[in-house]
């Protein structure tokens, strides 16, 4: 990562609230710190979508939108004709965002049945049967309606980053709102973390690196530390589904399969169901960060609203 020094030094006159400029540099500090530890290094054999990376992805995306929810509440932002735009926008944006992770869930549920039927096969392989391994691979074959629908709103969300880009660049201009402009780089930051970790389960989930969104910064926004990332098939299903695959040979060949023949099988698909377990939690969590993020910001500039207009009448 470059040393580029203060990104938000140019913000702000230099007579500014330096308490302003920590909240600023401390949020942005975490969020690079948080970008830079999910790519993966240049010596890492097995690429980075694995659920383990997952699970960390997902962690470092509640993490994030916590800081929003604290940064929002120690911002204590005022109302401006704005900030309805972005109230709306962000509304809109949050309910995309549970939609996404209610998709993802759902998915995550599909690989769990998945793993049942092998798991069912695993403790007696001598009474699996062939019907049994057709209702497995009819099942890996099928797709997920709440995934299709994936891209379509991970496009819209693009649109929406690009409208919020256009806001900030609005009050960049104005030599006031100076909390404004922190939140909207913030909210904006966050976007673009989510877009990133958002488009790679997309595109994880559907077996496709042409899912991948190459998300455009533009240049009047600090350079974000990602490189153009390889994609692989997530390493946990593949093991499973390369040991499923091999029993199902040994049935179909009229073998008589014992529990020494499945035991990697049985080892593998144990630790797929742990880690997807872990995903689905970590989703679950995000979810109600999400919520928690968007009702506060509601909250906050509602309730400095309704405080604004006592004032004007009276």
């Amino acid at each position: 990562m470059n040393n580029c020094g203060n990104p938000f030094k140019a913000l702000f006159p230099k007579k500014n609230n330096a308490h302003l400029l920590s909240l600023l540099n401390d949020f942005e500090t975490s969020l690079t710190v948080s970008i830079a530890q999910l790519v993966p290094k240049d010596n890492d054999e097995n690429g980075f979508l694995t659920f383990s990376w997952m699970v960390h992805a997902i962690h470092s995306l509640c993490e994030t939108h916590q800081s929003i929810t604290t940064l929002v509440t120690d911002l204590d932002v005022h109302v401006s004709d704005m900030e309805e735009s972005m109230i709306y926008m962000h509304g809109d944006i949050s309910v995309k965002l549970r939609q996404l992770c209610t998709a993802f869930n759902s998915e995550l549920c599909r690989l769990n049945h998945r793993n049942l039927l092998l798991k069912i096969a695993c403790r007696k392989p001598e009474a699996f049967s062939l019907s049994q391994l057709d209702g497995w691979r009819q099942h890996m074959a099928s797709k997920n309606p709440r995934i299709e629908i994936c891209g379509e709103v991970l496009s819209s969300l693009v649109e929406s980053m690009n409208h919020h880009h256009s806001l900030y660049k609005k009050v960049k201009k104005t030599k006031e709102n100076e909390k404004e402009k922190v939140l909207l780089r913030a909210l904006y930051g966050a976007q673009v973390e989510t877009l990133y970790i958002f488009s790679v389960f997309y595109a994880a989930f559907t077996g496709s690196s042409k899912n991948l969104l190459y998300l455009i910064i533009p240049k009047d926004m600090e350079e974000v530390p990602w490189g153009q990332n390889r994609f692989m098939v997530i390493k946990d299903l593949e093991a499973v589904e390369s040991g499923a695959e091999n029993f199902c040979t040994a049935v179909q060949e009229g073998l008589v399969p014992n529990l020494l023949m499945v035991e990697p099988l049985k080892k593998s698909v144990m630790e797929l169901s742990e880690r997807v377990d872990r995903v689905s939690k970590e989703m679950s969590c995000l979810s109600d960060v999400v919520s928690s993020a968007r009702d506060t910001l509601f909250k906050r500039l509602m309730t400095k609203f309704e405080d604004n207009k006592k004032n004007t009448i009276s």
